[in-house]
């Protein structure tokens, strides 16, 4: 289990940003309550994922009970006025759905949704989603930047009709704020911002969270941080963030990305894309089948 995964605790940081090397529950625990703007959390999902060689691999139990654990100190450490957000897997959503309504104001069930060039499943229908909560400590008072993620209203834009129900007519809105279902692409290999992590999540996803739900100079907690996009976003958008990760390959990626001081070698920190799968591409396959067989005389 990843919080069984004990290391000495390492903080890497300038004036805005912060990156801990160190467990996610036990990290959280050391937060000020009440001090974070808004929180992104993509943790693992308990699915087999093989994150370095940390492997998810508890039992139902064991997963929903540290989960919910660091789910509280999400709550104890966000401000009056903050916003949560948390992803999680098809399966185990409904758990924490539950858990969370008790705690929080559900504000939206997103839907990300996203392309797949393979065979997701054979015998089912397979998933091309992964659900997130936006989740508010207030009803009412939170922050909602509604005018800065405004995307074309089809109606509008390309329809060009005219909303006679108003009075004088006048044509639809060419801007509206997203819904619930979001569609961005998944990170591929060959995109400029990809990382050598399992589960890195689309910067113009992260974009959209924290434009929404923050504003300049606020703090962007993320307690498992990975490649560190949410808070590579962060620092594009002038906010300052805290990011926690256990895994040292992946605080590195934090430290190149934030460009923080610390004691590794340029050569340590450098970007070197390593492809997240070892199937072979079929550029790859082709080359491979048109070279010369040799045959063995043992």
């Amino acid at each position: 289990m990843f919080s069984k995964t004990k290391v000495d605790i390492k903080i890497y940081k300038d004036n805005c940003h912060t990156v801990i090397h160190g467990d996610a529950l036990e990290n959280l625990k050391r937060l000020e309550s009440e001090s974070v703007d808004l929180v992104f959390a993509d943790p693992p999902y308990n699915i087999g994922k093989n994150f370095d060689g940390l492997i998810e691999n508890w039992s139902d139990n064991e997963f929903l009970n540290w989960t919910y654990q660091w789910i509280d100190e999400c709550h104890r450490v966000l401000k009056s006025n903050g916003t949560f957000y948390l992803m999680n897997s098809t399966e185990n959503m409904p758990y924490l759905d539950i858990k969370c309504r008790k705690q929080f104001y559900i504000k939206s069930r997103i839907i990300w949704t996203y392309d797949s060039s393979g065979v997701q499943a054979k015998n089912y229908f397979g998933s091309m989603y992964e659900p997130i909560l936006m989740l508010t400590k207030h009803e009412k008072n939170y922050t909602f930047n509604s005018v800065d993620i405004m995307v074309e209203a089809k109606t509008g834009a390309k329809r060009q009709l005219i909303d006679y129900r108003k009075e004088p007519p006048q044509p639809y809105n060419t801007k509206k704020v997203p819904g619930n279902v979001w569609d961005f692409t998944r990170v591929r290999f060959k995109m400029e911002e990809y990382e050598n992590h399992p589960t890195q999540k689309p910067e113009a996803l992260l974009e959209r969270v924290i434009s929404a739900s923050s504003n300049v100079g606020d703090i962007v907690l993320d307690p498992f941080a990975g490649s560190f996009s949410t808070c590579a976003v962060a620092k594009r958008l002038e906010r300052k963030s805290i990011g926690i990760e256990i895994n040292e390959e992946y605080v590195k990626i934090g430290i190149r990305r934030l460009n923080l001081p610390s004691n590794y070698t340029p050569e340590e920190l450098a970007k070197e894309k390593k492809r997240k799968t070892k199937n072979l591409s079929k550029k790859s396959r082709a080359l491979l089948e048109k070279q010369p067989k040799q045959i063995s005389l043992i």
